[in-house]
């Protein structure tokens, strides 16, 4: 079958793979839209510490069961529509131990730590399998990416009235103010780009700044009543926007970060202390976002189809992520049709 392969720096190529194997407790799946994830740029652009090359990309999955092992529970049907976890987990290290798989030391991601679903049929343990009827395939390839969003809107702690800053308006970004706005918190969204923060009310962001044109700590004073934030979520990845979350914190608040900023960050540490911060990460997610970001799609409370920016065509696999390249500010996301 044909896989296409991220095989050097901004070089790829269509290569012939063998067919997928399957355990009694796989099932074969024709997969019929894959995200490009911002992950996957990186590995294009020979940027991405967790990859070696070459690689089938691509973890943001919408496909179809096309056969099942025998020890598949019958739930799980030939023709039904689905998306994947794409994580893999140990089960005994500490985070596995704490029910955090999401964090597993060993986690092998597909497309990252291990091949991807850039190719006509993968096989996954049915465990991973997600039920999406009533969404289209191109929205279910969204799930993922909303999926990772929804699981920091859990861990930054959001409840109703919360005031929550989320810096980036991304597909990730966009998951977190979906899934604050669901817990009833008031979601300010942060950005440079006017289009991404139109995008970011659609999605249930009460208020939008700027930080380009307006004074960021102004525009949080006036919406909080001088106290900050009560909760901040960083799905950007720069220095700045590390520290200004920590900043414009409220005291006893929270400070989610998603991102991975590219170089080191320099705090001042004091407000750690004297706001009694709880500062964390949030990577990946659980099984419960995954469900929980389907029936918020199923119930027409994401506009999944704002999302994405172009459709390409499988042999054009290789066009879509040079254009992303090219054209980072013009996309939100950019999915392959198989």
């Amino acid at each position: 079958m044909k896989a296409f392969v991220i095989t050097g720096p901004f070089a790829t190529a269509f290569e012939e793979r063998p067919e997928p194997e399957m355990g009694p407790e796989d099932v074969l799946l024709e997969v019929k839209y894959v995200g490009l994830c911002g992950s996957d740029l990186n590995t294009y652009r020979n940027c991405n510490p967790m990859v070696t090359l070459p690689r089938i990309p691509g973890h943001e999955i919408s496909a179809v069961i096309t056969a099942r092992g025998r020890a598949v529970p019958d739930d799980w049907s030939v023709g039904q529509a689905v998306t994947v976890s794409p994580y893999t987990s140990c089960g005994s290290c500490s985070a596995c131990l704490a029910d955090r798989p999401n964090c597993c030391r060993y986690n092998q991601t597909l497309g990252v730590q291990r091949d991807g679903a850039i190719t006509e049929r993968i096989s996954v343990p049915y465990r991973k399998l997600f039920a999406a009827g009533g969404l289209t395939q191109p929205h279910i390839a969204l799930v993922e990416p909303l999926t990772v969003g929804n699981h920091a809107a859990d861990r930054s702690g959001v409840n109703e009235d919360a005031l929550t800053v989320v810096f980036g308006c991304g597909a990730v970004g966009l998951g977190a103010i979906a899934g604050a706005a669901a817990k009833g918190a008031t979601v300010a969204a942060v950005d440079i780009d006017d289009a991404k923060l139109e995008l970011a009310r659609a999605f249930g962001a009460a208020h939008t700044i700027n930080s380009e044109r307006e004074d960021l700590t102004a525009a949080v004073d006036r919406l909080s009543g001088g106290r900050g934030a009560d909760a901040l979520i960083e799905a950007v990845g720069l220095p700045q926007t590390f520290r200004a979350a920590v900043e414009l914190a409220a005291f006893a608040g929270s400070v989610t970060y998603i991102g991975y900023a590219k170089q080191p960050v320099e705090y001042e540490t004091k407000l750690f202390v004297q706001k009694e911060l709880n500062i964390q990460g949030s990577r990946n997610a659980l099984p419960v976002n995954f469900r929980r970001v389907i029936k918020l799609m199923q119930a027409g409370k994401i506009p999944a189809e704002r999302m994405i920016s172009r459709i390409f065509p499988f042999a054009e696999a290789g066009e879509a992520l040079a254009f992303w390249a090219r054209n980072p500010a013009q996309v939100c996301r950019l999915l392959i049709e198989l």
